[in-house]
């Protein structure tokens, strides 16, 4: 066979893949690529934002949350479960790639990893006797009245810094401050909105109700959680950016916390 009569054979036998909407040398090379999967840590030991269920596996507003940002992300998502002591040291081991575990944002931690924009928040509260008008809850409205809160937290960060004419009482745990404020030692309670609204749902708890949340002026800073990334994964900590902001501008977010909580966590 001529040279001529061989170029035309692979003319046809090249129109005929085109026809076919594959090119002969390069169709391989233009199938996209799989994502890879992001694999998420989490503790599992943290209701209800993390937790063990009787069939062994994950759930909490956390894992349903996660679920619907991978969805967002159109990404495959692989679940973690990991103790809390050394998932950090984990993730940048590159053993997982993300940590959802209710990490809080401070500082310290923002050091070694970088942070997710919050996907949850806080509020903080203050509760007393219901014998107490509910309302009045600035620091001249609660000046001489004693106030307990948790000892080395931001709470009392936070009175000790604008509640100066209050007398400060500090506990080792909030159930202790629940106690005391119970049977008459305290005035007020402040802490987080979760565990007090938690006490006031109890037995013990029918003694007192919300005073108030705290005062736009001055603001209580609230405690922020993120997902914690790796420092030099920009692009991944974009992604999840990106999902948290879709999922919350959508209605899914809410949907979620409804399940958990009953008042905002954003």
């Amino acid at each position: 066979m001529n040279v001529s009569g061989i170029g035309r054979r692979l003319a046809i036998a090249a129109g005929l893949l085109l026809g076919l909407g594959m090119s002969p040398c390069l169709s391989q090379a233009q199938a996209p690529a799989p994502q890879p999967v992001i694999r998420v840590a989490i503790e599992g030991a943290y209701p209800p934002f993390n937790f063990i269920d009787p069939n062994n596996e994950l759930q909490g507003f956390e894992v349903d949350l996660l679920k619907s940002l991978c969805e967002a992300m159109q990404a495959q998502c692989e679940l973690v479960q990991h103790e809390w002591d050394g998932i950090i040291r984990g993730l940048l081991d590159r053993e997982y790639d993300a940590v959802m575990s209710s990490v809080e944002i401070t500082e310290r931690r923002g050091k070694r990893i970088a942070f997710s924009e919050p996907y949850y928040r806080i509020p903080a509260i203050f509760i007393g006797s219901k014998e107490t008008a509910p309302g009045e809850i600035s620091p001249a409205a609660l000046a001489g009245k004693t106030i307990g809160t948790t000892d080395r937290s931001d709470h009392e960060t936070y009175l000790r810094e604008f509640y100066r004419d209050s007398q400060i009482e500090v506990y080792a745990k909030p159930d202790e401050a629940n106690l005391d404020l119970l049977v008459g030692r305290l005035d007020a309670v402040f802490g987080d909105k979760r565990l007090l609204t938690r006490f006031l749902a109890s037995r013990e708890g029918s003694c007192c109700h919300i005073l108030g949340d705290t005062p736009k002026d001055p603001a209580y800073r609230h405690q922020s959680y993120g997902i914690g990334l790796r420092k030099e994964d920009a692009a991944l900590r974009e992604r999840f950016n990106r999902a948290i902001a879709e999922v919350q501008a959508n209605g899914t977010y809410d949907r979620i916390r409804a399940k958990y909580f009953s008042f905002d966590i954003k």
